[in-house]
């Protein structure tokens, strides 16, 4: 049975996946007595088919067997709780790529040595120094990769936010071998101690760090500089989220990394050349067949170019691919396309078991794979005599290519992006040839010849297609946003697109298209008239919520920015609408102008549609001139109502009187917004502080009373007066704060005050986004993200968070 290899790798491969779906990894001995029980199994079975069914659970036993022992050995290596926010001494050597901004840099360490010497931190860490002020003269710290430093730091465990339809900064850190989180503190122990460590590793990276110092100087004002960064070696930071946006919506995301398409044709080319040459040797193809010199030279180029591009998914499996393949053909076995790819898949996923948890291993893997399987039993036709003949016949199997990759990957793009681009058949028809085979080898040409013309070329190559792509992008129907399907409608998905695009003599293709229906049509249950479902979203030291009655949504702030390129807005409170069938926001409220409450409001304006804004914010706020181009913008102001789907919306505060003060502060300009139903209610307070909790308490003292209360300013001690919590005498208060902040919020004694008069508390850093839904149930449903999506690798801070409480912060 020649498929037999291959159906065992497809079994490993399945094992290795499974484990990355569960809640807690199995004891450390059960692991190791399975895979020996397998083993003994397998040789006593007395029948073919007995021994195949036990290779079979054997395979399926190995790959979860080994993933789990390498995730064991990864999270044994972690920092102890003990040590989380002590002053530590390391030693140790900047490990990768530093990423510098104004605000300073943030980069991987190797650790070599901490002092205490009784201290014990991970043997990787992720570091940010900040600067202390807008420029290098100004403090903003300078590290290249490659050199040793003793940095004095504090340190946090990985904990990242837990949202629905979020980034899981906790997996990504997990497979970065990143176990620890922290901050250098400004010290005059922070020392440079050698300029270069000399370590292979640092070598390539410095490589990296070079080159993109040579781009970011050729191309310094220029607007898409850090696309060819991150065409050149892989670096996305300096990709900007509004050029984010453009490249998701047309379906282009796949290009702007190193695609396995960009490693096979810089492989194809160094191959190409090397064949050439070989084949002018008589001396040489007289010991080695010209072809196998080519693949040999190929395959080194694709690991020197993987390599520089920082070794992601795709670029690793399409190496791998190559490297099978050159094997294969050395050693006079080349084995199919299918095998190879099996084979591939197999050994990423040995290399990395975490692979599967990001969506370019699932895209990668499965671009190919339909590719290979489209081209089955498909007759291919005779050479065409003429070049016009030729080229159409590239032109066809391009289109069919770009047929099976759309239709195929919708599934998959629905599940993991909850949205699929409709123009990407267009913009990848011109941005394939564009950038694999103009601008990438240019960017590459500059990289291995030291002139600075060649980036300037790939930049106004660029220029061009950006511009139509953003023309693209920017039409109302570029791309299909929708709820997250069903698991089940996502299997159907996948089985309807290998139904259309199987061979032609299958019968029945067309009733693929019945497969695919269940993914759009099965939606997320609708509320009923009059109940409200609040979620109070996890976007670290600051507040987003979400209300939404059965056929309308409120946003309520929009969480904090995260660095120059993105923020809350465009990575957890738009993804959350988006992924939650909420295509909308009907309604967006910005109590405030304060950062950590308004940061993410341009980028969540520009991703998703909204009604009206009503905000705190000053007429000339940027803020307020982006919304009042195209919607309605107004000033909260108490008194305001509206009713959705039997819901009542109140605005309690703030009075004109607020506005009219120019010594108020903006937390007491806070928008304060009621919430009630006929099942519940709910208060939503922002950051307002004792002077406005006792103007409420005067003013609107009958309006206060609420089953939920979000607390107010994170749980300061500036606000929660005892006064203002008899008043609301809520059973549940939420807290939107981040995880061990800098401001110790929520303070331990206004926590204390909630309990105290029997009410609970939750906290976004401890249990992810918390969800209140309020229908016709005696009591309200409540979960939270953390729980609800529980994973090996999440935290688990309860006992910590009740230690801050006991011992004061």
């Amino acid at each position: 049975m020649r498929s037999w290899p291959g159906v065992l790798l497809i079994v490993f491969a399945c094992g290795v996946c499974a484990l990355q779906v569960c809640a807690a990894l199995p004891p450390y001995p059960a692991i190791v007595i399975a895979i020996g029980a397998g083993g003994l199994l397998a040789g006593a079975a007395s029948t073919r088919w007995r021994r195949r069914a036990v290779a079979l659970t054997c395979a399926a036993v190995l790959g979860f067997g080994y993933a789990a022992l390498r995730a064991d050995w990864r999270l044994g290596d972690e920092l102890p709780r003990e040590f989380e926010g002590e002053l530590l001494a390391v030693t140790g050597i900047v490990d990768d790529l530093p990423a510098i901004s104004e605000r300073g840099a943030r980069f991987a360490f190797a650790v070599e040595s901490v002092a205490p010497a009784r201290a014990r931190v991970p043997s990787r860490l992720s570091l940010v120094w900040y600067g202390q002020g807008e420029s290098d003269e100004e403090g903003v710290p300078f590290v290249r990769a490659g050199e040793r430093w003793t940095l004095k730091v504090r340190l946090k465990r990985p904990h990242g936010n837990v949202n629905p339809g979020g980034f899981d900064l906790e997996a990504w850190l997990l497979q970065q071998h990143l176990r620890a989180t922290g901050y250098v503190v400004q010290d005059d122990g922070n020392l440079r101690r050698d300029a270069f460590a000399g370590r292979v590793r640092d070598y390539v990276q410095r490589a990296r760090e070079r080159v993109r110092e040579r781009i970011e100087r050729a191309l310094r004002d220029e607007p898409y500089a850090g696309v060819i960064v991150a065409l050149a070696i892989g670096d996305q930071r300096a990709v900007s989220e509004a050029q984010w946006t453009v490249f998701n919506r047309t379906g282009i995301g796949h290009l702007v990394s190193i695609s396995g398409l960009h490693v096979t044709v810089f492989a194809a080319f160094a191959g190409g050349i090397a064949y050439a040459l070989a084949r002018r040797s008589v001396r040489l193809t007289s010991r080695v067949p010209a072809r196998k010199v080519a693949a040999a030279v190929g395959m080194i180029a694709a690991g020197a170019y993987t390599v520089l591009a920082g070794a992601e998914v795709p670029a690793v499996r399409t190496f791998a691919m190559l490297a099978i393949a050159a094997c294969g053909l050395w050693l006079g076995r080349p084995g199919t396309a299918g095998i190879i790819w099996l084979w591939a898949l197999a050994g990423v996923l040995v290399w990395d078991p975490w692979a599967p948890l990001t969506p370019g291993f699932w895209l990668s893997y499965g671009a190919v794979a339909l590719l290979l399987y489209a081209s089955v039993a498909r007759l291919r036709p005779a050479a065409e005599a003429t070049w016009t003949q030729r080229a159409l016949r590239t032109l066809r199997e391009g289109t069919h290519a770009q047929w099976v990759v759309t239709v195929g990957l919708t599934p998959l793009t629905l599940a993991l992006f909850a949205q699929t681009s409709l123009v990407a058949p267009i913009a990848n028809a011109l941005a394939i040839p564009a950038v694999t085979l103009v601008v990438v080898p240019l960017t590459l040409t500059g990289i291995v010849i030291p002139l600075d013309l060649f980036f300037e070329l790939a930049h106004t190559a660029l220029v061009p297609l950006m511009h139509f792509l953003e023309q693209l992008a920017a039409l109302p129907d570029a791309a299909w946003q929708q709820h997250a399907p069903a698991r089940w409608t996502v299997v159907a998905g996948c089985v309807g697109s290998l139904w259309l695009l199987a061979p032609r003599a299958v019968p029945g293709r067309v009733l693929g298209w019945v497969w695919l229906v269940p993914m759009f049509v099965v939606r997320p249950v609708l509320l009923p008239d009059g109940a409200f479902r609040l979620t109070v979203l996890d976007v670290g030291q600051g507040l987003a919520a979400v209300v939404e009655t059965r056929s309308h949504t409120l946003v309520y702030d929009t969480g904090p920015g995260f660095s120059d390129t993105a923020d809350a807005g465009g990575r957890i409170v738009a993804p959350f609408l988006r992924v939650s069938g909420l295509r909308r926001a009907d309604g967006l409220v910005v109590s405030h102008q304060d950062l950590d409450h308004s940061g993410g409001a341009m980028s969540l304006m520009q991703a998703t549609p909204f009604g009206w804004l009503a905000s705190s914010l000053p007429e000339d706020h940027p803020i307020v001139a982006h919304a009042q181009k195209k919607h309605a913008a107004a000033r909260c102001l108490a008194g305001q109502q509206w009713t959705w789907d039997g819901v009542r919306f109140t605005v309690l505060h703030p009075t004109a009187d607020e506005y009219a003060e120019a010594l108020t502060r903006t937390n007491d300009r806070s928008c304060v917004v009621r919430v009630d139903s006929p099942y519940g209610s709910a208060l939503l307070t922002a950051d307002i502080e004792a002077k406005s909790e006792l103007q409420l308490l005067r003013t609107r003292r009958d309006e206060l009373r609420a089953d939920i209360l979000v607390v107010p300013h994170h749980g300061s001690r500036t606000s929660s007066t005892h006064a203002f919590i008899r008043a609301v005498a809520p059973s549940i208060a939420i807290v939107g704060c981040g995880y061990r902040n800098r401001f110790g919020h929520p303070r331990a004694d206004i926590v204390a005050r909630y309990t105290n008069q029997g009410i609970k508390v939750l906290r976004t850093d401890l249990e992810g986004a918390v969800t209140v839904t309020f229908t016709a149930q005696r009591a309200p449903a409540v979960t939270g993200a953390r729980a609800a999506r529980a994973r090996y690798w999440l935290d688990a801070p309860e006992r910590e968070a009740r230690a801050l409480v006991d011992f004061g912060g």
